[in-house]
């Protein structure tokens, strides 16, 4: 009976060890650093959300009840000095009067709201922060600023770079709901470190840390005051503060304003699933069940067609979905998971030419791999092609991590008359306009180890660099000097083409 006492007592302890991280004395448990992480819960299960007292034998272990609102559980973890401005007001009162935007950006940041307050309560950061997206994207990860800031902490693509976030052909990691919000709150808590003050620290995630330090540096020298409220700023800065400051009020005392918040539970939305094999993005938001749209708004850095496994090993799924993807995926008998997979190009390439060679339209293949119009694809370029024979195999790490797309405007080229020197081949022509032999030979109708008389004129397709005149379709010049000796004459030809 004493073991299954001393059991008993261990299996209750761990039960509240799952549920709410255990507080040094003296501090409120609601408002310690969470221990866990949105996977620790056994998929398909209910968090705990309250605990009674409960005595076995004489020992009682104390209530512990977390807020079954996620709301209610931000509130709790308060702990920034409130900013109090006209400004304020203002954006109190802008965002009050928008319920229909509020709701929208509620709605959306309901995915991805109890992530980011577990990861702000282990770092023991202020959950006002979790609201920070709000402001930054409405919570929108496929959100792109003028500067190119993208995902919902709105990283430019040198800060996400700092900060780890790839960004290759596969995929964004400013993007990735994980990896972003990782970077942000390293990147916050950096800042704080800097300036010790948390409104300081979000000036500098606006505008800069350097701004923020070279105007703090001006304030000090001109003996004025150097906090958030002293500095001069830009006015977007200037209102940043404000706006989360407005949210957080809002949040705080909703019936003030006459706001309804939506009830958003305290339990993960989502949880990772791995993945060993490269998926189709539409194959896998079938084998989990969901809709497509709500797949990609939990993995929104995959910005094409297909995941790549040795890039991306796990997805985030529903809660209650990720377990009927797993049992799905292991009975999985319809074929190949992907459809694509990745090809490096070897040469300049037309994307047409790629299309050709792999089967599929040009629309399709500029689609997949959202390439534009009047554009070529440059030598060691990564895109995605149909699998076949050939091409079936999982996309490499190195490959998938590093992929990049290099494209270049498309050559204009216009047919050009050159008359042949001395010893000139097709092959030393093609070699001096940078052209394919074969294709000079062509153009001649001539074989590609032909060679021609002194003075011949050899017909060439060579890049437009400036509009000709509009009474000459044909151009005539003479072949580029061979010799050291005639280089300036070299130089000359090549501008008078111009």
């Amino acid at each position: 009976m004493k073991i299954l006492h001393t059991l008993g007592v261990a299996l209750l302890l761990a039960a509240l060890g799952g549920c709410a991280t255990t507080a040094p004395t003296g501090i409120d448990p609601a408002k310690s650093t969470a221990d866990n992480t949105t996977q620790t819960r056994p998929p398909g299960t209910q968090p705990l959300l309250a605990i009674q007292s409960a005595s076995l034998e004489g020992q009682t272990v104390a209530q512990v009840a977390l807020p079954q609102d996620l709301w209610e559980r931000i509130r709790r973890g308060f702990a920034m000095p409130d900013l109090q401005s006209d400004l304020v007001g203002q954006q109190e009162q802008w965002y009050a009067s928008r319920p229909d935007y509020l709701s929208r950006m509620t709605d959306r940041g309901s995915k991805y709201l109890f992530h980011v307050v577990e990861e702000l309560e282990r770092r023991n950061m202020p959950t006002e922060l979790a609201l920070l997206p709000f402001i930054e994207s409405a919570f929108n990860p496929q959100a792109v600023s003028t500067a190119k800031a993208a995902g919902m902490w709105q990283f430019i693509p040198s800060t996400g770079k700092h900060f780890e976030l790839r960004q290759n052909v596969f995929r964004d990691d400013r993007r990735d709901v994980l990896a972003s919000t990782r970077a942000a709150l390293d990147y916050l808590q950096k800042l704080h470190a800097m300036f010790g003050d948390w409104h300081l620290a979000l000036a500098a995630y606006n505008w800069g840390e350097g701004s923020v330090g070279r105007a703090i540096a001006k304030n000090k020298k001109a003996g004025l005051g150097a906090a958030y409220t002293d500095l001069n700023m830009p006015n977007e800065t200037r209102q940043y503060v404000p706006k989360l400051q407005g949210v957080k009020n809002l949040v705080a005392r909703p019936e003030a304003f006459n706001v309804r918040l939506p009830h958003v539970p305290n339990h993960p939305y989502f949880q990772a699933v791995s993945i060993t094999r490269d998926i189709d993005v539409e194959l896998a938001a079938k084998l989990a069940e969901v809709r497509l749209e709500d797949f990609k708004a939990l993995n929104p850095s995959a910005n094409r067609p297909v995941i790549l496994a040795a890039g991306t090993p796990h997805l985030l799924l529903p809660w209650d979905n990720a377990e009927v993807f797993a049992r799905n995926y292991q009975a999985y008998t319809g074929g190949r998971l992907a459809s694509w997979t990745a090809w490096v190009a070897p040469s300049h390439q037309k994307p047409a030419e790629v299309a050709k060679r792999f089967g599929v339209s040009e629309a399709e293949f500029r689609t997949v791999n959202q390439i534009p119009a009047r554009v070529t694809i440059q030598a060691g370029s990564v895109l995605l092609v149909p699998r076949n024979g050939t091409h079936a195999d999982d996309v490499a790490s190195h490959v998938a991590d590093n992929g990049q797309l290099r494209l270049a405007p498309e050559a204009v080229v216009r047919r050009t008359l050159v008359k042949a020197g001395k010893q000139d081949t097709v092959l030393s022509l093609a070699r001096r306009y940078k052209l394919n032999a074969a294709d000079v030979a062509i153009w001649n109708n001539v074989g590609v180890a032909s060679a021609f008389t002194a003075g011949q004129q050899v017909a060439l397709f060579l890049p437009v660099r400036s509009r000709p005149p509009a009474s000459r379709s044909t151009a005539t010049v003479k072949a580029k000097p061979r010799t050291k000796a005639t280089a300036q004459t070299g130089r000359s030809v090549k501008s008078t083409k111009k």
